[in-house]
């Protein structure tokens, strides 16, 4: 259920949780149990609720950011404004999401302060490439049943940077579990860390959220930029139309995929965002 300072938590059905630290075997082997791990433990001290994790089960699922195992989709959130959104960071997020191949719901709050242009920009912006876009006010408590629709009978990752109401969000779904809420720094509109470790919460029904620590950079280390371009869906519809095969979408003439950026089928700020992230690997795998 979750995992502080070597000490891991394990709910075992119809006994409780156990306090239990991984035998030595996983660290010689450089696997460590993750939240959302379905695992087999010895027990130490049944009074205490004690044990050893000694087998990690086969895994469905693997995240590296935010560190979780066995989940069914991500809702990733992030503000409107008060931040405003970063979407070079959005993006990467996605982009860690195609990899997986896990579905991705974003979710934008704090819609009571934002203007109508504002939402349509960002919903014009990606619901094109395919995600489904949520629009929320966890303060005025304003869509939260679009949330629970998605996250029913599914296990789910919640992510985003800090600030953006993702522990607000989690005691408005679920009351039982007050999680710390932070402030939003008055000087650089960043939200200050509240949660210091992933963690999963029942919300019943088989329904889960997996709370995670926010964060405010995702590097991609495993990715050249050859691959980046198939890790945005909207490229492919016109990627038959590029005159070149391997075309990097940057200044080769006849590209399917910049006629459509120009013809606005294509986000400019995700295009823009993918322009940046080609020179970043460009720049990263020289050195």
């Amino acid at each position: 259920m979750k995992g502080i300072a070597g000490f891991y938590y394990v709910h075992v059905e119809g006994c409780g949780v156990y306090e239990c630290k991984a035998k030595g075997i996983f660290r010689k082997e450089g696997v460590k149990p993750l939240v959302g791990d379905d695992v087999e433990l010895d027990v130490l001290d049944e009074t205490e609720k004690l044990g050893n994790i000694r087998r990690i089960l086969p895994r469905k699922s693997a995240l590296v950011r935010p560190a979780v195992a066995n989940v069914d989709q991500a809702l990733i959130l992030f503000a409107i404004v008060k931040p405003n959104p970063n979407f070079n960071l959005l993006d990467r997020f996605l982009i860690r999401m195609e990899q997986q191949n896990l579905p991705t719901v974003i979710c934008f709050n704090k819609e009571d302060i934002a203007s109508a242009q504002e939402k349509e920009a960002l919903r014009a912006s990606y619901e094109t490439c395919g995600y489904r876009v949520l629009f929320i006010s966890v303060l005025e408590n304003r869509g939260l049943d679009q949330v629970k629709a998605v996250l029913s009978g599914k296990t789910t990752t919640l992510a985003g940077p800090s600030g953006v109401g993702k522990s607000s969000l989690i005691n408005r779904l679920s009351p039982d579990t007050q999680m710390a809420t932070g402030e939003i720094s008055e000087k650089i509109e960043r939200g200050r860390h509240t949660t210091r470790h992933s963690e999963i919460i029942a919300l019943g029904g088989e329904t889960y959220i997996v709370d995670t620590p926010g964060f405010t950079s995702l590097d991609m280390p495993d990715i050249t930029k050859e691959e980046l371009g198939g890790y945005y869906p909207e490229f492919r519809e016109y990627e038959p139309f590029c005159k070149f095969r391997g075309c990097a979408h940057l200044s080769e003439p006849s590209c399917g995929v910049k006629e459509a950026v120009e013809a606005g089928k294509i986000s400019l700020v995700r295009y823009e965002n993918y322009k940046i992230l080609y020179r970043e690997l460009k720049e990263t795998k020289r050195y």
